[in-house]
């Protein structure tokens, strides 16, 4: 309860246990050996917040329940100064002290319950993009299946054959080997996008093989629509340490509006690119060949519910940048030229280039 030392961290989330522990030794020192009047043991509210990076709910408690059981064992163990001043500084450093766990505990609860409103939403988001893509994924994944049976036909057909002729009927079934696998790897990918994916759940990717995977799931309404897709993919672009699902979520969510905004009597092109922008980040670029953008509600494109579309929730704009910002990079859209709009995002990436 007497002490003028100010304990400052630099970085919490740096902080380790061992450190913290050392802390709360220290004001234990302090307040035990110093006969200032002042409330030394005040200063344990910084071993509590900083004891949210490594405990749990019940852990921070337990740190709480120490602080004070320490707060009081120094009162107790002070022979100097004066009683009443060191009785009034325990009653209010243990006030503090469970005012600050407390509330620390209240904000780190909300935190998570925003988390998870955020995880939620995406996941919607998800699904409804998905729900959008029906037709066209149903048609992805049919044509392998019609492969595996044209193929099986065929291999009867050799092996039925006077006499039969294994070389054939062998490719026939590594036809229909390479079909299913290819539909098993689409339905992989739709799993991976409907489900809920665990939070955090960052490796280190080629940006482009993300964009290629997604665009799998995209490639038949594309042509159905009769849009002319090209890719200017970078090959020089490092690894980006993302979320896999997150990551195929923006893209999809940014390719299927460059779609829609494309009208059926107009020039149709769709451009998806990616390129290094010499500031330790890749850029990917998706251009579209529609009515553009117009300059007074660019702005309003990524605020909540805001939408274009007749039918839209206008949230997958604002889920994108949060997902994109999430990762480090920035999203934003322009005018393109000579026509349409440029949808771009940022991801920091690895310094070494992808073999």
């Amino acid at each position: 309860m007497r002490s003028s030392r100010h304990f400052w961290a630099t970085s919490p989330s740096m902080i380790p246990p061992i450190t913290t522990a050392l802390l709360a030794a220290a004001i234990f020192v302090a307040d035990t050996a110093t006969d200032l009047e002042i409330a030394v043991a005040v200063f344990y509210v910084a071993v509590v917040l900083l004891s949210l990076n490594f405990c749990r709910t019940r852990g921070v408690w337990l740190v709480f329940a120490g602080c004070v059981a320490l707060t009081v064992l120094s009162f107790a163990l002070t022979r100097t100064g004066s009683l009443q001043s060191g009785l009034i500084n325990c009653i209010i450093s243990i006030s503090a002290i469970g005012a600050t766990t407390y509330l620390a505990l209240k904000i780190e609860s909300a935190k998570a319950a925003v988390h998870e409103a955020r995880a939620q939403l995406a996941h919607v988001a998800r699904v409804t993009t998905l729900g959008e893509l029906t037709a066209s994924i149903g048609h992805e994944v049919n044509q392998p299946i019609t492969g595996v049976v044209t193929s099986g036909n065929a291999c009867l057909r050799w092996l039925s054959a006077q006499p039969p002729n294994l070389e054939k009927a062998k490719q026939a079934v590594e036809r229909m080997l390479r079909d299913a696998n290819r539909a098993s790897d689409i339905i992989g990918r739709i799993r991976g996008l409907a489900k809920r994916a665990p939070p955090e759940e960052r490796k280190w990717l080629s940006i482009n093989d993300v964009i290629l995977e997604t665009l799998a799931l995209t490639r038949s309404e594309i042509e159905k629509s009769g849009i002319s897709l090209q890719m200017q993919l970078a090959e020089d672009i490092p690894l980006a340490l993302a979320d896999r699902i997150q990551l195929q979520q923006v893209i999809l969510n940014l390719t299927i509006n460059a779609i829609e905004a494309m009208s059926a009597d107009g020039p149709r092109q769709l451009l998806i690119r990616t390129v290094r922008d010499g500031t330790g980040s890749a850029i990917v670029a998706i251009h579209d060949s529609g009515g553009g953008l117009e300059a007074g509600k660019i702005a309003r494109l990524f605020d909540a519910f805001y939408t274009t579309k007749r039918e839209g929730m206008g949230l997958g704009l604002t889920i994108s940048r949060s997902i994109v910002e999430m990762h480090g990079g920035r999203l934003w859209a322009e005018t393109g030229t000579p026509r349409g709009a440029v949808f771009q995002f940022t991801l920091p990436i690895e310094g070494k280039t992808v073999a």
